[in-house]
């Protein structure tokens, strides 16, 4: 079939094969140029491996590193009418360019936060790779089920305490326009907290520990995104923000109570970018396409691929990585330092209906959304037909 991007709201509901499978290769190009990493690690589990930072966590471990890895995803495979989710193609591209170097590479597809995928990948672990030594989370979801109570828990994007009025861009409509948030009430703020915080992290360590399937001095990390002034009504001082809270929480129980392993755990503090869930919360669309404007022409821009091999290399391998006063490891400074930020928020100011595609990057913003699901990549012909069922 020939395949054009179908765009709903904040998503895209179509994915190009080939072009997912040439980003793969695009990001696992760039790692290679960049270098081997230090202290490499061996076995790696990536929860929520098919897109974005997880993705990106794959690659990084993979082709710069070396690394035997497992990847978990929830991914819709296709079918002879339509076309799998990118997540999919990405996989089918990984696993391929893993096999032509000779990595061991496995994923498994199904909900990470369940029991019984849990179990697969220690049964996984057991039967092909051993102990892992580095453990990526890098889910997002908005729903949970409990895997204890059966209980669904889904997420709200709200602020807390106060209504909030913002600036926002309609990506539907091309309209700049002002939003009100009404704060989230307290069983709205706990159910975001089950989905997003730190639980299930813990969960997972907590099984693979059991299953003695973490080696001594393991390394682990959560990713998140903080933010500066402009976006902590939606980001800090709001649901995603308690949220975030409990991710540093989980944190530090798990190197408390896997103080015999001697095992690492820290937040990912990372920069804003375009990626499926960060499309669909109020404010970062604009924010996102200012910030592009911003640090391209400061020389500072960092797509996933380029975030992730610098918190590998400078930071998550090394054997006392540098943290900032939460114990994060802090890589989002480019954008959040002060001069970058007056900057946006001058931008900010200024922004309307009238002056948004000149005052922007929305050009580079949609690029990048495109390409999330393989579409708008150079070389890639799209008008060619291309047959959709891909397996891994």
């Amino acid at each position: 079939m020939i395949i054009k991007p179908k765009i709903r709201g904040f998503i895209c509901t179509n994915a190009h094969p080939t072009g997912c499978a040439a980003s793969v290769k695009q990001q696992i190009a760039y790692v290679q140029s960049q270098g081997e990493l230090p202290n490499k690690p061996k076995n790696v589990l990536i929860i929520g491996s098919s897109t974005g930072y997880g993705l990106a966590s794959r690659i990084t471990a993979a082709f710069a590193g070396g690394a035997n890895t497992l990847g978990v995803c929830f991914e819709k495979p296709p079918s002879e009418t339509k076309t799998g989710t990118a997540g999919w193609y990405n996989t089918a591209a990984f696993h391929q360019e893993a096999k032509a170097a000779g990595l061991y590479a496995n994923t498994l597809n199904g909900d990470a936060f369940g029991k019984e995928m849990k179990q697969q990948v220690i049964d996984t672990l057991k039967a092909d790779m051993g102990k892992v030594d580095l453990v990526i989370y890098s889910l997002a979801s908005p729903r949970r089920t409990d895997p204890e109570t059966g209980e669904v828990y889904k997420s709200t994007l709200k602020p807390v305490g106060q209504t909030y009025s913002t600036k926002t861009y309609d990506t539907d409509k091309d309209k700049v326009h002002e939003i009100t948030l009404e704060p989230a009430n307290d069983d709205e703020i706990q159910q975001t907290i089950k989905v997003m915080g730190g639980e299930d992290w813990e969960l997972w360590l907590d099984a693979l520990d059991k299953a003695d399937l973490l080696a001594d001095g393991c390394k682990t990390t959560a990713y998140t995104y903080v933010g500066k002034e402009l976006t902590w009504p939606i980001y800090g001082q709001a649901t995603i923000g308690r949220a975030k809270e409990d991710l540093d929480r989980a944190a530090a129980a798990i190197v408390q109570t896997k103080a015999t392993k001697k095992v690492q755990a820290y937040v990912s503090s990372l920069k804003a970018l375009v990626t499926q869930a960060s499309s669909a919360i109020p404010v970062m669309p604009l924010y996102i396409s200012l910030i592009y404007k911003v640090m391209k022409e400061e020389g500072t821009h960092q797509g996933c691929i380029e975030q992730i091999y610098d918190l590998f290399n400078e930071k998550l391998v090394q054997e006392q990585p540098k943290v900032d006063a939460l114990g994060r490891l802090y890589m989002n400074d480019k954008e959040t330092n002060d001069v970058t930020q007056a900057k946006i928020k001058a931008l900010w100011d200024q922004v309307s209906q009238d002056n948004f595609h000149q005052l922007s990057d929305y050009a580079g913003y949609h690029h990048d959304f495109l390409k999330l699901f393989g579409f708008d990549i150079d070389g890639v012909d799209y008008d060619a037909d291309v047959e959709p069922m891909v397996n891994w």
